[in-house]
C-alpha cells in the first residue's frame, strides 16, 4: 500500500496553477438559476435572522467554509450580534442567546442535515412543530434543504471561503 506523504502545494506562493474545478453557475446555467429561485422561494415569509442562522448551522455541520463565511456576513449586515454567531455552533450549551423559536430550527436543520445518520426524530420535528405553522415549517425545512445544496455546490467546486462576488 502506498501512502502519499506529499503537502499540498500552496499555489499562491508556489507559482504552481491552482487546481481548478468548474464554475458551475456558467457550466450549468439552468440548473443554478433554478437553485436560486429555490433558495429565493425558501426564505419567503421567514425571518430574515432566522434563515441565517440556519444557513450559518448548516454550513458549520457541512464544513462549507465558503458558505459560512458568506452568511456570517449576510447575518452581520442584516445586524446579527457577533455573540449570537459566534455561539450558533454550540446553541445547546448556551441557550439563552437564542429564542426557543431558533433553537427549535436550529435543531431541525441539524437533524434534517445529518439526515443520514439517524434520520429527523419525531421529537425535533414535533418540537419544530410548535414553533411554525405549517407553511413556516415547509419554509424552515426547504431552506434547509437549499444551503445542504449550496453547500454541496460549494465543496464540489471548492469554492473558496471569502470570494464570494455579490
Amino acid at each position: 500500500m502506498t501512502t502519499n506523504t506529499m503537502a499540498p502545494i500552496d499555489a499562491s506562493t508556489s507559482g504552481v496553477a491552482e487546481n481548478v474545478r468548474l464554475d458551475f453557475a456558467k457550466s450549468a446555467p439552468k440548473v443554478f438559476r433554478a437553485l436560486i429561485g429555490f433558495d429565493a422561494a425558501a426564505r419567503e415569509g421567514l425571518d430574515p435572522a432566522l434563515v441565517e442562522l440556519i444557513q450559518v448551522r448548516a454550513s458549520h455541520l457541512n464544513h462549507c467554509a465558503y458558505c459560512l463565511h458568506m452568511h456570517t456576513n449576510d447575518a452581520r449586515k442584516a445586524g446579527e450580534s457577533e455573540d449570537r454567531l459566534h455561539m450558533v455552533a454550540v446553541w445547546r450549551e448556551a441557550p439563552h442567546f437564542f429564542s426557543a423559536r431558533e433553537r427549535a430550527a436550529l435543531a431541525l436543520t441539524e437533524a434534517v442535515t445529518l439526515v443520514a445518520a439517524d434520520g429527523v426524530p419525531d421529537d425535533v420535528y414535533a418540537e419544530a412543530a410548535t414553533h411554525f405553522d405549517d407553511r413556516e415549517l415547509a419554509q424552515v425545512l426547504a431552506l434547509t434543504f437549499a444551503i445542504n445544496t449550496w453547500n454541496r455546490v460549494a465543496l464540489s467546486t471548492a469554492k473558496r471561503a471569502g470570494t464570494d462576488q455579490r
